[in-house]
């Protein structure tokens, strides 16, 4: 069955979405994640060691370990939508990598990080777009020098 219009929107605005959330948590940008996740939204980084809030407390948490790796790219792919009126569902597939420096290091530097998984967000339609109100990340593997 084709997509409608409609869908095809939705479908591009939630990639969006998910390409903010990448860019934010590799930049630094930690209130482009106000564009990403409504206020109330709960965010669960358990499975990786991390923490589990509301959007402000993650972004605080985030904002206070990450930058012990000022190299971090990750990458999203796979990505399912199931999308019920102004409520979806989105899974997506990510690589992360998290480098303790931005220059060129040898594979076996200490501090690099290398994992991947899935994000499981809960979305739901807001007057200023899509945003996750809920995100709970499932890391599968992780790999530590």
């Amino acid at each position: 069955m084709p997509l409608t219009i409609q869908e095809i929107s939705d479908r591009l605005e939630i990639g969006d979405v998910l390409a903010r959330y990448t860019l934010a948590i590799d930049t630094g940008q930690w209130d482009l994640l106000n564009s990403v996740f409504t206020a109330d939204a709960i965010v669960d980084y358990t499975s990786a060691g991390g923490v589990k809030g509301v959007r402000d407390e993650a972004k605080g948490w985030l904002a206070e370990v990450l930058p012990a790796w000022p190299g971090r790219q990750h990458l999203i792919g796979t990505v399912s939508t199931s999308i019920d009126g102004d409520e979806a569902i989105v899974t997506a597939a990510f690589t992360d990598t998290l480098a303790p420096s931005r220059d060129a290091i040898s594979a076996d530097t200490p501090g690099l990080l290398r994992g991947g998984g899935w994000y499981h967000h809960r979305m739901t339609r807001t007057a200023d777009g899509w945003r996750s109100r809920e995100l709970v990340e499932e890391q599968l593997w992780r790999t530590m020098q």
